[in-house]
């Protein structure tokens, strides 16, 4: 659950903690669905709504991928294993280029002037000419709005990276291959849990993390 604080009377979430460990409880019918629809209206560069959600309801096809009986013997969070869902969070790099080749997103109102070669963004040519990969950010939203969700229903959720799995996981899950893996969410009831080591790292002081322009 989402520890609450209020700002002009209003609540707002201060901190809402990975969850390690779940009970096997099954969730709602239809209430994760309705969590990721609230999820994907996110924002996203040029509305290009390029994440998908690829929901496992039976985890072992997912465990099976990407954790072997060997590693499961010494597994720091067993309870995690026991989440009811785990969502594949996935992207389209391809979908940004594509909508950044679009007319409104090349047009200029320049015609074909050296003033309008100046600019345009080249962001549709390539994913290799955007310099920050937005579809990686605009994931991370979307995965922001579906932790915050699920700590409000009062749910457990953790998410984790694939890291070297994430071509097992395509291959294993039917990915299209031209999505990347952004990670996964585990979704479910919280059962006793303990912090993870990175949980006792002291926040930066406000006056380090907020700079004020004038």
């Amino acid at each position: 659950m989402a520890e609450q604080f209020s700002l002009g009377g209003i609540p707002l979430p201060r901190r809402r903690p990975m969850c390690r460990n779940f009970r096997a409880d099954p969730l709602p019918e239809g209430l994760v669905t309705e969590l990721l629809d609230r999820a994907r209206r996110a924002p996203s560069a040029g509305n290009t709504q390029a994440v998908e959600f690829w929901v496992v309801s039976q985890p072992e096809r997912y465990w099976s991928l990407t954790l072997t009986p060997e590693r499961r013997t010494g597994f720091a969070w067993p309870g995690l294993l026991a989440a009811p869902v785990l969502v594949v969070v996935l992207t389209e790099p391809d979908r940004y280029v594509r909508r950044y080749g679009e007319p409104d997103k090349f047009r200029t109102g320049l015609g074909e002037s050296a003033e309008a070669d100046e600019l345009r963004t080249g962001l549709g040519e390539s994913a290799e000419a955007w310099p920050v990969p937005y579809w990686w950010v605009d994931a991370g939203m979307a995965v922001h709005n579906l932790l915050l969700d699920a700590s409000a229903l009062g749910w457990g959720s953790c998410f984790f990276g694939a890291f070297h799995h994430e071509a097992a996981l395509v291959a294993g899950l039917g990915i299209p291959e031209d999505r990347r893996v952004v990670g996964t969410v585990a979704l479910g009831y919280p059962a006793d849990d303990r912090a993870g080591p990175s949980a006792s790292r002291p926040r930066r002081p406000l006056h380090e993390v907020v700079h004020i322009v004038e």
